[in-house]
């Protein structure tokens, strides 16, 4: 079974910056793209930033555009989001999620296409 383990969250004041990682295992990591969620207290889940098998494609929810980014490292089965000029509305649990593309070079954005999720990791920022 794969398992996703994410890591790197933590209380920060606003301004400030994390480094999020995703460690992928029993999956052939070059096979999925990968993504990255956030849910806040009361809402919905959403998407966050995700990135395509080889890493050249990558897509962003506006709402983070220039201050968050996504890569990742297949020889160390690895995704990362570094999060940068981080506000209180980005507090949420963060959940690194990999979907099978099948060599389709693409970024996927809509949670039912991924496959697989991890346990989150808590963001919090205080004002």
């Amino acid at each position: 079974q794969a398992q996703l383990i994410e890591s790197g969250g933590g209380l920060v004041q606003a301004g400030a910056s994390l480094r999020l990682s995703c460690a992928a295992s029993e999956l052939t990591f070059s096979n999925y793209a990968m993504g990255w969620f956030r849910q806040a207290p009361g809402k919905e889940r959403e998407f966050v930033a995700g990135i395509s098998w080889s890493g050249l494609n990558t897509r962003y929810a506006d709402s983070v555009k220039g201050r968050l980014t996504i890569s990742r490292d297949n020889a160390k089965n690895m995704v990362f989001l570094q999060m940068n000029s981080l506000k209180p509305e980005d507090t949420a649990i963060y959940y690194c999620a990999a979907g099978r593309v099948r060599g389709a070079n693409v970024v996927l954005t809509a949670e039912r296409v991924y496959d697989y999720w991890g346990q989150g990791t808590q963001v919090t920022v205080s004002s």
